[in-house]
């Protein structure tokens, strides 16, 4: 050989070694088997017969690589998966060996026919176009196009998962159940005294104040316990009138002008009943405390001369209170007479209180926009005081029992509302409700499912995209488009 023949077939050598390592590389193949899988070229190359290929090829066969189950130029010297979860073909030293990939469509046909496997009807576009393919493809950005089965393309809506796919997305689901919808309607309150349960305490006449009992503003009292002495000179002659006409021998019924004027005047009763006793006017009269409960307001002071009608003392029964909250107006609709409510003292803690919506007064606030309801609690330990600052919960709701998801299942758009039904065996179908009420992490379904329907409530949103994405595929694209 020349030299210029040796130069040119070392040259030719190193280029094929550089390219065949590049090649191998780029499939992940280890060094012996690129060994063999030169050596069963250039065998071929050189005319030497090779084992023909056999399907059921003996199991002492060593495998020499892995390749992909569509065909496609894709290799490993260790089994991997596909990522759809396919494993990859082993081929064995006694298979026919080729640089050359197979053909897409003879190894797609293949794997669509093989037992127990759904067939392959065709490849959608995976970005939803209106462009399908016979064969594997990908299109100009890469992404490998999505085989169609059989049976798919009945419901183009409906989405059918693996398992190995169920698992990694983490769907979960939970059936339909039947009851009642419960939304609590939480706002801020206070606490007031019961506006029927406050008394005061004064004189129909003018009159000079004598004694005023030892009691203070915010002072307990009982009733009955005395609070002030008074003289009134109207009330002296009325009571002289009456002891005459008892002395002069009337009887009690032709002395009741007299005794009708000592009740309109206030005189209490213990008063009129010694001048009927003694025949004899008191010098003072004493007031006595009307009812249990705390002084809010003293006014009467040792001396002093007392108009008609002014206020002396004015008291109140905290044995019962009121808790006074502003529900806003677009809450307003879920609140009821008899709602349930529970209330929380702030500087009580740890004290729950349990009434009922009372009333709901007919005005709305202009500035807030609120609207004032009244809730009655029972004190017998004197715990709530007035003024404190309390948390309101109102358990609204309707009382009859009705369709009710998670409220994590239903996928809102804005202007329909979405759940994803669990069909079984993998298969999940879109479903379009209608929602009522909403409680607590809780929705009210009013149509479009039925009791005891499996929901998806987690990773809805990821098949509600696919579904929507072989929903959109399937209206775009024309029957006689798809092979």
């Amino acid at each position: 050989m020349s030299r210029l023949g040796s130069f040119v077939a070392i040259a030719v050598l190193a280029a094929g070694a550089g390219a065949g390592g590049y090649w191998a590389g780029q499939r992940d193949l280890s060094v012996p088997a690129v060994v063999q899988i030169i050596s069963a070229n250039i065998v071929s190359a050189l005319g030497a017969e090779q084992t023909p290929t056999v399907v059921g090829s003996s199991a002492s066969d060593p495998v020499i690589y892995y390749r992909h189950p569509d065909g496609e130029p894709v290799y490993s010297s260790t089994l991997k998966q596909t990522p759809d979860g396919r494993d990859f073909v082993a081929v064995l030293a006694s298979e026919d060996v080729s640089f050359e990939a197979r053909p897409k469509d003879e190894a797609k046909g293949a794997e669509a026919t093989a037992p127990g496997e759904r067939k392959i009807l065709y490849y959608r576009n995976p970005m939803g176009l209106p462009d399908t393919s016979p064969t594997p493809k990908k299109d100009s950005m890469g992404m490998a196009y999505i085989p169609v089965f059989e049976g798919e393309t009945k419901d183009g809506a409906t989405v059918k998962l693996s398992t190995g796919k169920l698992q990694r997305t983490g769907v979960k689901t939970v059936p339909a159940t039947r009851g009642a919808i419960v939304r609590p309607v939480r706002i801020p309150g206070t606490v007031t005294f019961d506006e029927r349960r406050v008394s005061v305490v004064s004189i129909r006449t003018e009159a000079f104040l004598e004694k005023v009992a030892d009691i203070t503003t915010g002072e307990t009292i009982k009733k009955g316990r005395p609070l002030v002495s008074f003289y009134a000179k109207e009330i002296a002659a009325a009571g002289a009138l009456y002891a005459a006409d008892l002395r002069s021998g009337s009887s009690k019924a032709t002395a009741s002008g007299s005794l009708q004027r000592l009740t309109n005047l206030g005189v209490p009763a213990e008063a009129i009943v010694e001048i009927e006793k003694t025949r004899k006017v008191p010098i003072s009269v004493t007031l006595v405390a009307p009812r249990n409960g705390v002084v809010l307001e003293r006014r009467a002071v040792d001396g002093m001369m007392a108009e008609a009608g002014e206020t002396l003392f004015r008291i109140a029964d905290a044995s019962t209170v009121w808790v006074m909250a502003d529900v806003p107006e677009y809450e307003l609709s879920s609140v009821r007479v008899g709602d349930k409510a529970t209330v929380r003292i702030r500087s009580l803690s740890g004290k729950v209180f349990e009434g009922k919506v009372g009333l709901i007064y007919p005005e709305i606030q202009g500035q807030t926009r609120t609207a004032r309801i009244r809730i009655e609690l029972a004190n017998p330990n004197g715990l709530l005081l007035a003024n404190m600052y309390a948390d309101v919960e109102i358990a609204t709701g309707g009382n009859d029992p009705a369709v009710t998801v998670p409220d994590s299942a239903v996928i809102d758009t804005g202007d329909r509302q979405v759940v994803i039904v669990d069909k079984g065996e993998g298969s999940f179908e879109p479903r379009d409700v209608k929602v009522g009420m909403r409680g607590e992490d809780m929705a009210e379904i009013t149509q479009g499912i039925t009791e005891g329907e499996k929901v998806v409530v987690s990773a809805n949103f990821l098949i509600d995209a696919e579904s929507n994405l072989k929903a959109a595929l399937s209206a775009l694209t024309p029957a006689e488009a798809q092979p």
